[in-house]
C-alpha cells in the first residue's frame, strides 16, 4: 500500500477572534529537516505567541503545543496529519493572539481548521523511500555517468575530483540494485559503488 507525502508546502491563514492562525503543511525528509523548518518559521515570526506543530514521518514522529494548554494544538494538527494518511509531512500553526480566549475546545477548533484548510489546498504524491549510492570512476566514464543519471532521472548530489570521480546519487531504494549493477556493466567493472 503506497504512502503520500506532498508535491509542495501550503500555508493558509486564519482569522479567529481576532487570532492570527497560519497553517502550514511542508513535506520533509525526516525530524532533523522538519526542526529546520520550525527553525525558520520561527525566525520568520518572531513576534508570533506560539508556533505548534506536528510531524509524521515514520518512526520520527512528534508534536509540541509550544505554550498552549496540553493537548489544544499539537494532538489536534496530528490527527488531520493521520486522517489524510500522509508521512513525511510537518503541520505547524503559527499564532498571533488577538486578546480574546478561544478556551480550550476553541482551541482544538481553530489548530484543527488552520491545518486541515492546508491539507485541503495541498496535493498529495506517492512517497518513494530514497537511498543513497556513492560511485567511484575514473575521468573517462564520467560523461557518460552523468548522461545515465540524467536520463533515469536520479538525482546529482555531488560530484569529487580526485585520482577518480566520486559522484554521490539519490534515487529510489527499489531501484538502487538494478542501478549498481548497471554503473558496474557501464564501466566493464570498474565503478567503485557503495550505499551512503
Amino acid at each position: 500500500m503506497p504512502t503520500y507525502t506532498l508535491r509542495d508546502r501550503v500555508s493558509v491563514e486564519l482569522d479567529i477572534r481576532k487570532s492570527r492562525f497560519i497553517g502550514l503543511v511542508i513535506p520533509v525528509d525526516d525530524r532533523q529537516a522538519a526542526m529546520v523548518e520550525l527553525d525558520a518559521l520561527r525566525a520568520q515570526h518572531p513576534t508570533a505567541t506560539h508556533v505548534c506543530w506536528a510531524l509524521l514521518a515514520g518512526g520520527e514522529s512528534g508534536m509540541s503545543d509550544d505554550g498552549e494548554p496540553s493537548g489544544t494544538a499539537g494532538r489536534p494538527i496530528l490527527e488531520v496529519l493521520r486522517h489524510h494518511d500522509v508521512d513525511g509531512v510537518l503541520g505547524a500553526v503559527v499564532r498571533y493572539y488577538g486578546g480574546i480566549k478561544l478556551g480550550a475546545g476553541g482551541l482544538v477548533r481553530a489548530y484543527t481548521d488552520a491545518v486541515a484548510s492546508a491539507m485541503q489546498v495541498a496535493e498529495r504524491i506517492e512517497r518513494i523511500p530514497l537511498t543513497g549510492l556513492f560511485v567511484e570512476i575514473d575521468y573517462a566514464d564520467e560523461t557518460r555517468m552523468r548522461h545515465w543519471i540524467e536520463q533515469q532521472a536520479y538525482t546529482l548530489i555531488d560530484a569529487t575530483y580526485g585520482m577518480n570521480v566520486r559522484l554521490h546519487i539519490r534515487l529510489p531504494v527499489a531501484s538502487a540494485q538494478d542501478a549498481h549493477d548497471t554503473m558496474r556493466d557501464m564501466t566493464s567493472g570498474r565503478a567503485l559503488v557503495e550505499r551512503d
